[in-house]
C-alpha cells in the first residue's frame, strides 16, 4: 500500500513539472517516466494490495468501518485508473488541464489515505479482553 500510494503522491507532480516545463517536455523523457512508474511500479503494488486485502478481509472482523473502507479502496481504484486516463491524454498530447488541476488532484490520495487509515484505527478490537496493566 505504500508503494502504491506514494506512486498517487508523486504522478501527479510529475503531471505539474511537465505543465509547468521544468523539467524538459520531450516525450521521450516524459513518456518512459511516468510509464515506468504508473504501469511497472504503481499498478502492480495496486494489485498487491488489493489481493492481500481481500485474503485479510476472510480472516479479520467485519462490520460498518469495513464496508467504509472498500468504498474509500474503491475510490483509490478509480482514482489509479482516472491518472492511467491523464496519463494516455498527456502522451497523446491532448492535455485539457492547467497546473492548477493537477496541483488539486495530487491531495486527493492524502485524503484518502487518512480515512483508510482512520477506519483502520476504528475498528473493534480484535485482540479480546486484555489483562490490566499492572500496577
Amino acid at each position: 500500500m505504500t508503494v502504491w500510494f506514494s506512486g498517487l503522491f508523486f504522478l501527479p507532480r510529475l503531471f505539474v513539472a511537465r505543465q509547468r516545463r521544468e523539467i524538459d517536455a520531450d516525450p521521450g523523457f516524459w513518456n518512459p517516466v511516468t510509464n515506468t512508474l504508473f504501469f511497472r511500479i504503481m499498478t502492480p503494488a495496486a494489485l498487491v494490495t488489493i489481493v492481500a486485502g481481500g485474503v485479510l478481509i476472510a480472516f479479520g472482523p467485519t462490520g460498518a468501518w469495513l464496508v467504509l473502507k472498500l468504498v474509500v479502496v474503491a475510490a483509490a481504484v478509480l482514482l489509479h485508473l482516472y491518472f492511467g486516463l491523464l496519463l494516455y491524454e498527456l502522451g497523446q498530447d491532448r492535455d485539457h488541464h492547467g497546473p492548477t488541476f493537477y496541483r488539486a488532484i495530487g491531495w486527493v490520495p492524502l485524503l484518502l489515505l487518512l480515512l483508510i487509515a482512520a477506519l483502520t484505527g476504528a475498528k473493534p478490537l480484535t485482540l479480546g479482553d486484555l489483562p490490566p496493566p499492572p500496577m
